[in-house]
């Protein structure tokens, strides 16, 4: 028999599920209790308000990009180490996509939350810092100090406003499909592209493709 899910963790769940479908911004407290059938009451006793959700959401995110973006301990990286950070990243963008969508909202509205997304990126702008470090290190991109830099900021912008740019783009706004999500990785391999060394470019383009998603897929797909 499967161990009954507490009350505290369904609000996060159904919370999550409700923030990827419709935006955060479109519900509210109530909204998430009557989808539980639960009593507003019920859901305030676990979590003061919408905020304290969010918080607790952003919380598992960081704990599940913190659990992969590091090198690999006692070797050096791989192309399928690529292949494994990549579908990390994908994961993470699809299932917390509302954070992306609604971001600067979020932090113009919570200070809190702001001040922790800032620690956040400066953990994770190092952490990227350190595993292209690692690829040129193995001899999978070749840049230099300055050239490492650089495409981690570009990945970083890439990343965290695909889905923002997806909604621009988009009549369905609210509507966004994992092979979307998967084209803004693509992008960032794109880039990853003019420093591939010529032993490593095989193994690459053959990542390239299997993340490809045509732009007008990723576009249209929502109608």
């Amino acid at each position: 028999m499967a161990p009954r899910i507490k009350t505290r963790e369904r609000i996060v769940q159904n919370s999550l599920e409700l923030f990827n479908q419709q935006g955060e911004r479109s519900v509210s407290t109530n909204h998430i209790a009557a989808h539980m059938e639960i009593s507003p009451g019920n859901l305030y006793y676990h979590f003061p308000n919408k905020q304290a959700i969010i918080a607790e959401l952003f919380t598992e995110y960081e704990q599940r990009v913190d659990s992969f973006l590091h090198p690999p301990k006692g070797r050096l990286p791989t192309v399928e180490d690529k292949r494994h950070y990549l579908m990390a990243i994908l994961d993470c963008m699809w299932r917390y996509r509302f954070l992306h969508r609604d971001l600067e909202h979020l932090l113009e509205t919570d200070p809190e939350l702001a001040a922790r997304y800032r620690r956040f990126s400066q953990h994770c702008l190092i952490q990227a810092t350190a595993i292209y470090g690692g690829f040129v290190e193995a001899g999978i991109l070749a840049m230099d100090n300055v050239q490492i830099e650089s495409l981690t900021l570009n990945a970083w912008i890439i990343l965290t406003s695909w889905v923002r740019f997806l909604c621009t783009m988009r009549e369905n706004a609210a509507y966004l499909s994992e092979d979307a999500i998967r084209r803004g990785v693509y992008q960032v391999l794109v880039l990853e592209m003019a420093y591939v060394t010529p032993q490593a470019r095989s193994a690459v383009t053959s990542l390239c493709e299997e993340f490809y998603v045509p732009l007008t897929q990723s576009l249209e797909d929502a109608d």
